[in-house]
């Protein structure tokens, strides 16, 4: 897929085999580091040559973003992005980033070598705002359709919280948020469990493969 500028899509990728690649929740908060360190574009040391401190200190200008992160979820054994593409390579450029810097934090701490993730990322373009509210609920629902969790609320390791209530983030919520009359209609849309069934009628038209849930 050509990824185009100020363009939605939805990215998704999992481990090799469907074996997890998030273990303990240090697992977890070092994706979102590098999945913040990676959003802007370089040159910079690699995220492994960072000293303690200094991400603290890592303050880009929002003009070196390379994409814009909508929202976010990751589970056990993959992970879900809605992104939209700011600069010229941005959605491959990022994923690929983040991909690499994971894989060897990852391979590093469990004795491991080889490739984490399978294969390729994929990738669906959003078409209008329609999808995109659709595809931010398939995501902030995905832990509660697996039964991790009873409400997206309970879960850590998304975008959702960001959403509905005051906790900030990587998160660029407006191109969602503003289609909704406030924060609280959307976490009614979201959790909306009868409506739940025209959203994944929605997505099925737009190749996502269900077996990311």
């Amino acid at each position: 897929m050509v990824f185009a500028n100020d363009y939605f899509y939805h990215i998704y990728n999992r481990g090799t085999e469907k074996k997890n690649i998030f273990i303990q929740p240090r697992d977890y908060e070092r994706f979102l580091q590098i999945m913040h360190y990676y959003q802007y574009e370089g040159p910079k040391l690699r995220f492994s040559l960072l000293k303690k401190g200094d991400l603290a200190s890592f303050n880009p200008s929002p003009d070196k973003k390379l994409v814009e992160i909508i929202c976010y979820c990751l589970m056990p054994n993959h992970f879900h992005f809605l992104l939209k593409q700011l600069k010229e390579n941005g959605v491959s450029k990022f994923i690929s980033q983040i991909s690499n810097s994971y894989t060897k934090y990852f391979n590093t701490k469990q004795d491991r070598v080889g490739a984490l993730l399978q294969g390729a990322f994929q990738a669906v373009l959003v078409t209008s705002d329609e999808q995109l509210i659709h595809l931010s609920r398939y995501i902030h629902l995905n832990p509660v359709a697996s039964l991790m969790v009873k409400t997206a609320g309970k879960y850590e390791w998304s975008s959702y919280k960001e959403y509905t209530t005051n906790l900030s983030g990587p998160c660029f919520k407006e191109p969602v948020l503003d289609l909704f009359s406030s924060p609280e209609d959307y976490a009614k849309f979201v959790s909306d469990q009868a409506d739940y069934g025209t959203t994944l009628e929605i997505l099925k038209h737009s190749t996502l493969d269900y077996d990311y849930t």
